[in-house]
């Protein structure tokens, strides 16, 4: 039997990313002294992929107790370690409420007819109690979900199992309404005018997959070291890659939905959004989004061999991420006017980056890597044993 679950020492990697992070975040706000409108979108932009994959972990963990599974097993400390971070990504929204008049400044100040009928669901007040109300529904998911977990392994209790499976249901449906109306909020109504009913259930879909990719190279990384080393079997990195194919399938059919929904019915309210992102540099970008974002991965992940690989598992899993960050500037960008400095959006990825990744790390390592009172570790260990190497 394996006694020692603790994780490796991740204090240099947490010192290296929190110096990067800080570094990189004085660099963004210095940039507000020269154009606070490119500040604030470049700050939206950084702070929502890394919130995404915040979001997404809590979905995945509500989904793995929904199911259980091996595969959840091994990457469930990952997943609470990120949901962990959410404390800080709510302060770190702070921001987005104070340049709200900046980055969406379509409703703050309407000028249009069309705008100025929202104007009782889009005002500003309404849009900060809304914004406290999801940070709260996810709040209390994470805070129980984390707490139950560590009584759980602290009591070996079967009552803490089950509250965590009863929990997950109800809990998911909430996560699913939550995303959709703040992705509505955040995003969609950076074009008012705008609608799509399909709109929230892509980044439904799209920060479960950043999640998922995201703990896939976790995995990959603490597997080459002890303990992981001795309990992560290919099996294991198998049902996270089809749980990945999965996921790419699941975005990529809402994503095209919306795009065929909206080219047929060719009303001019509605393509407007379509040929911002059609059209030059946007246009090229979304042929390469559909290469590496669906394609690619889609082949590769049909690959049984692949899937039981980390080494090439990790591979598709980055080119995910990097494309999850290059779908969402070709989201969110053309939505603003006059935004060039891209390069100040990379800085805002990075930088946000380090700071959840040191911030994630730190997390991490409060906890033994596996939960071993859970009632599913005994199966995980004996389908190793098996044949899962």
């Amino acid at each position: 039997m394996i006694q020692s679950f603790n994780p490796p020492n991740m204090s240099d990697f947490q010192k290296r990313a929190l110096i990067a992070g800080i570094v990189l975040l004085v660099a963004l706000v210095a940039s507000a002294f020269f154009n606070s409108h490119q500040f604030f979108q470049a700050y939206l932009i950084g702070w929502t992929f890394w919130t995404g994959i915040t979001i997404g972990s809590l979905a995945l963990l509500m989904l793995q107790h929904l199911t259980g599974g091996g595969w959840g097993l091994v990457i469930r400390r990952s997943l609470e370690a990120a949901t962990r971070v959410l404390p800080l990504m709510a302060i770190l929204f702070i921001p987005i409420i104070l340049g709200a008049h900046t980055i969406y400044h379509h409703w703050t100040e309407p000028t249009e007819e069309v705008v100025k009928f929202k104007t009782p669901y889009l005002n500003l007040p309404f849009f900060t109690i809304r914004a406290v109300i999801y940070f709260a529904i996810w709040g209390t998911l994470a805070f129980l979900l984390n707490k139950w977990s560590l009584a759980q392994d602290r009591t070996a209790d079967n009552r803490y199992t089950k509250n965590m499976r009863v929990l997950a249901g109800p809990g998911m449906v909430a996560l699913i309404f939550s995303v959709t109306f703040a992705s509505v909020d955040w995003y969609m109504s950076l074009e008012p005018e705008w609608f799509s009913t399909i709109y929230g259930f892509i980044y439904v879909a799209a920060w479960s997959l950043s999640a998922l990719a995201f703990v896939i190279a976790v995995m990959a990384r603490l597997s080459r070291e002890e303990p992981m080393k001795r309990i992560v079997a290919p099996l294991h990195f198998h049902d996270l890659g089809k749980l990945l194919l999965a996921l790419v399938m699941l975005w990529a059919y809402f994503a095209f939905s919306q795009y065929l929904i909206i080219w047929s019915g060719n009303l001019p309210e509605e393509i407007g959004w379509y040929l911002k992102r059609t059209h030059g540099v946007w246009g090229a970008i979304i042929i390469t989004i559909g290469i590496l974002h669906f394609a690619a991965p889609f082949l590769f992940l049909l690959s049984r061999s692949i899937k039981r690989n980390p080494r090439k598992l990790v591979v598709i899993a980055a080119v995910i991420l990097v494309m999850r960050g290059v779908d969402l500037l070709w989201m969110l960008v053309p939505a603003f006017k006059e935004h060039h400095w891209i390069w100040l959006d990379v800085i805002s990825l990075l930088g946000f980056g380090g700071l959840w990744l040191a911030f994630f790390a730190w997390q991490l390592g409060k906890r033994s890597l596996i939960p071993i009172n859970d009632p599913q570790f005994e199966s995980t260990l004996e389908q190793m044993h098996a044949g899962g190497h």
